[in-house]
């Protein structure tokens, strides 16, 4: 707006800043109106939450997937180990005997 003790505008120059006051007023109205909109608001939460949940649930799904692997990876490594240790102890009976 201008100020009171400014030169007088033309018509024109008023239509302008009428239009720009009109479009600066609607922006604040949609803006406070979606900041009322409660359920809006709390839907669009609701989904960020369910994504952010999704996320981790994939997360901790891959990490059991790894942990399963290598858990199942152990027994073969004993066994392999077993296995090593009993040639070795055959072949060094065998070289006393």
């Amino acid at each position: 707006m201008s100020a009171p003790d400014s030169t007088p505008q033309s018509a024109p120059d008023i239509q302008q800043e009428i239009e720009q006051t009109r479009e600066s007023l609607g922006q604040t109205v949609e803006q406070l109106a979606a900041k009322a909109d409660v359920k809006t608001r709390a839907q669009a939460k609701v989904a960020e939450v369910k994504t952010r949940a999704r996320v981790k649930a994939a997360e901790a799904s891959e990490q059991v997937r790894r942990n399963q692997v290598v858990r199942r990876d152990w027994p073969l490594a004993l066994v392999a180990a077993g296995i090593l240790v009993m040639g070795i102890a055959l072949a060094r009976r065998r070289r006393t005997m």
